[in-house]
């Protein structure tokens, strides 16, 4: 079965995260972009895991559903084309371990996927015992990468970690500020547990495919998700049965991960250098010369994803590694949608017509990918090119930095 997969995610009680995240919410909009399996987020706060508890029943193994009567209410507002899409949920939180290494301290978030709730428990002790779990759905711990790695394999078979949006400069394993050069240097003797890294927003396969001490590992793709609108923007394509021992199979061996679908990392806010509050964006020739010191405060300059890949690359751009899974960069429906109107994507305009094309034409992910552009094109003549280029990667990129979000055209003339 191939299906599309969001691992990455948040409740309601997450911090700066969209108090409409709850399960049925996000059901919707899984059915709605063509998820079928998604990760539940935050299940070390109470409050959270009571509800992941009453409202989620056991499916295939290590996997769950909404219940019957919650799924019924989900369904009932969706177009038919999307409405009895199956969608699972696999248990698992982001944590971030706050801690001192090699005389700097080291911010990094990481995924820890779990099978049962029993495991849940079991590791929600442990992090209780140095964290008030209760204040976020992303709970920060003093604990280091490596303890935090030995805490989730303790809980047995099925646990497993996975660094999380590694170049983010904050807080990816990897990152300008606070992160490492190699995973050995963070996670120590048991590095080899870790199999799998996420790329984050700023940065896809291509880009991580310069460093050759990463071609080991498996790259996924997830949202992180902070509202339920934005569900997929990045998933993980896998084919395999719908089982969590199945995923984390194709985790480990490559067998069963078909790819990934990805933002253009220069969509993300990160992957150039810059200052926003200076309205500074360099690219890292430009920071190098600069000696990282913004040119109108003075200050240091924010060192984005571009940058960090570069000084860790040992290879050109452009080669793969033999065995690696495939990608490709899409942009979210609403987002080819606003650019077609000329109106911003969360526009009512653009709520209209999205409904309207997902109601006669499926799931969004499989309209941006799969589709094919005659089909498209008997609905909407101006998507079919839009989804025409979007696939070709004939778009125009403003890269973001600092924080803020970059832009990608369809429709704009590219540049020379």
């Amino acid at each position: 079965m191939r299906f599309h997969a969001d691992l990455h995610m948040h409740s309601r009680y997450a911090y700066a995260c969209s108090k409409n995240s709850d399960l049925e919410q996000l059901t919707w909009w899984a059915r709605r972009k063509g998820v079928t399996l998604m990760g539940t987020g935050d299940f070390t706060h109470p409050a959270w895991l009571d509800r992941l508890r009453t409202a989620l029943v056991p499916a295939e193994p290590g996997l769950f559903r909404l219940r019957d009567d919650l799924d019924r209410e989900v369904s009932r507002t969706l177009p038919g084309s999307v409405a009895s899409a199956p969608v699972r949920w696999m248990l698992t939180v982001e944590v971030s371990t706050v801690y001192s290494q090699g005389g700097r301290s080291r911010k990094i978030h990481h995924l820890v996927h779990l099978p049962g709730f029993e495991q849940v428990e079991a590791f929600n002790r442990v992090l209780a015992g140095i964290a008030d779990l209760g204040v976020d759905g992303r709970p920060t711990v003093r604990m280091s990468a490596r303890d935090l790695l030995e805490t989730t394999l303790a809980q047995g078979e099925g646990a497993y970690l996975v660094p999380a949006h590694v170049w983010t400069p904050w807080f990816g394993v990897f990152g300008s500020k606070s992160g490492f050069d190699t995973l050995e240097e963070c996670f120590g003797d048991l590095t080899e547990h870790v199999f799998a890294l996420e790329t984050g927003l700023s940065a896809d396969p291509g880009m991580m495919w310069q460093v050759s001490g990463l071609d080991g590992y498996r790259l996924v793709s997830y949202s992180d998700a902070h509202s339920p609108p934005i569900v997929g923007r990045e998933t993980t394509v896998f084919d395999t049965y719908l089982d969590y021992f199945a995923v984390l199979r194709a985790l480990r061996s490559g067998d069963g991960l078909a790819g990934t679908t990805e933002f253009f990392p220069e969509a993300g806010k990160y992957h150039v250098d810059g200052h926003r509050k200076c309205g500074v964006r360099l690219d890292p020739e430009e920071t190098r010369k600069l000696g990282g010191v913004c040119p109108v405060c003075g200050r240091t300059l924010t060192v984005g994803v571009q940058s960090r890949v570069e000084d860790l690359a040992d290879r050109p751009a452009g080669r793969s590694p033999r065995g690696a899974a495939g990608f490709r960069n899409l942009l979210p429906l609403p987002d080819v949608v606003a650019e077609i109107l000329g109106v911003g994507p969360k526009s009512k305009k653009v709520a209209a017509e999205t409904d309207r094309l997902v109601a006669a034409l499926g799931p969004e992910l499989a309209i941006l990918g799969d589709l094919p552009l005659g089909d498209i094109a008997a609905c909407s003549p101006r998507l079919a090119e839009a989804v025409g280029r979007l696939r070709n990667g004939e778009v125009t990129k403003d890269p973001g930095y600092d924080g803020e979000f970059g832009r990608i055209h369809t429709l704009a003339p590219m540049r020379p």
